[in-house]
């Protein structure tokens, strides 16, 4: 796994060696807070061998593509109503949620 994230966020390979032909795909997940839960953002970036083919971001509130094929998920997902509400939502239902229950481990604990 660490591997994986390794070669997908850049990192090189190791002196003399070649990367496989294994194609590699990651979604990351970001919570971005200011000033505690006043202000959340939420972004999913999707990747492809290094490179970011579309990201939703709920301050937009819909995907934008950055590839061929990254447009054409793009417009799929923005296609369809449901699905955007439901990723518009995940602000309330993961970043906030979670922001509850590991606040009082981790933010609160800065101060100590």
């Amino acid at each position: 796994a660490i591997l994986v994230a390794l070669v997908v966020l850049g990192a090189p390979p190791a002196a003399g060696e070649e990367l496989s032909e294994v194609l590699q795909e990651m979604v990351k997940h970001e919570c971005h807070f200011i000033n505690g839960t006043e202000r959340v953002r939420y972004l999913e970036r999707q990747f492809y061998n290094r490179q970011e083919d579309l990201h939703f971001d709920s301050d937009v509130g819909h995907f934008v593509g950055y590839t061929p094929y990254g447009e054409i998920c793009a417009r799929h997902a923005n296609s369809n109503p449901q699905w955007l509400e439901y990723k518009r939502s995940v602000v309330d239902t993961y970043c906030r949620l979670n922001y509850r229950v590991f606040g009082p481990f981790s933010v609160d604990r800065l101060g100590e």
